[in-house]
């Protein structure tokens, strides 16, 4: 039982305990929600942790070295605590996760047994179940390093460094007529040329989808106005009239970096780098090779 505290390494060995459970769950979106299995809402940290939300935890199974920690939270759909659209919006998905075991009758006196995030979550009758993952599950992704022509950056990152609130690479404005959450039109978007949102972002800042965001998959000009297309849909009903924003896009190519960003000096891709075509290569007794004259 490491990282106890000495009070609290007495007490639990007392064999006469006060212990409960509190689990936090912090969104992406800055939300944070408190449970606890306790019969009475606990506070510390600034968090309020709330009885009969219906909400359990597995044991949490923990390992050394490099194993991935991990355990399954279960729980009850309700308006008060876990929402069935709040879930399908994607608002769990990678939320923080921190568990703990409390003395309810001094707070103070408390270990933290977990600390992870959300990974999967089913939902079923009426319930949820929710996969939580360690720390140390970062280490199973790929890391490093990507040598590829195309920039590996993220448009307005810490590796790009452009920055979006340069005006005329975003607007904010309301949505105009919306189909299936997928395709957006408006009349016009004055100042912006046919295409320039093409692998862009939409936010949505008001309404039921506020926080929620979608990639720009086609942005074209018609005839009775301009419609943006996203990958996928927003996966909360966004009405007309909801305020959205729209964020210029890149295809990766170093020529827009330069025309359109003005950010070559971040370009984070490999132009020179030699394709397939120069590997497969071979000597020819007649004929070009374009690696220039051998006399």
């Amino acid at each position: 039982m490491t990282g106890l505290s000495d009070a609290f390494r007495t007490h639990m060995q007392s064999g006469n305990t006060t212990v409960c459970r509190a689990w936090a769950v912090e969104r992406r979106d800055g939300t944070v929600l408190g449970f606890t299995d306790h019969d009475c809402a606990l506070s510390f940290d600034g968090i309020s942790f709330q009885p009969g939300s219906g909400l359990t935890a597995r044991a949490v199974q923990q390992a050394t070295g490099l194993s991935v920690d991990n355990t399954e939270a279960l729980g009850v759909l309700s308006d008060a605590a876990v929402r069935e659209e709040d879930i399908e919006a994607g608002r769990y998905d990678g939320a923080g996760v921190r568990c703990w075991l409390v003395n309810w009758r001094d707070v103070a006196m408390r270990w933290l047994q977990f600390r992870g995030s959300i990974g999967e979550i089913r939902r079923a009758g009426g319930a949820f179940e929710a996969e939580l993952r360690g720390l140390t599950d970062a280490l199973n992704q790929p890391q490093g390093r990507i040598y590829q022509k195309p920039c590996t950056a993220v448009l307005g990152d810490a590796s790009c460094r452009f920055d979006l609130a340069t005006p005329g690479y975003a607007t904010e404005l309301e949505a105009g007529e919306v189909e299936r959450n997928e395709v957006f039109r408006w009349e016009a978007l004055p100042g912006f040329e046919p295409d320039w949102f093409t692998g862009g972002r939409l936010s949505v800042l008001s309404g039921a989808a506020e926080g929620l965001w979608a990639a720009i998959k086609a942005d074209r000009s018609r005839e009775d106005g301009r419609s943006i297309t996203l990958w996928e849909p927003v996966r909360a009903l966004v009405a007309p009239g909801d305020s959205v924003r729209l964020e210029a896009g890149c295809d990766k190519r170093m020529e827009t970096c330069r025309l359109k960003f003005n950010n070559l000096l971040n370009f984070q891709g490999f132009p020179d780098i030699p394709g397939e075509d120069w590997v497969m290569a071979v000597p020819r007794q007649s004929g070009s090779n374009t690696g220039g004259s051998r006399r």
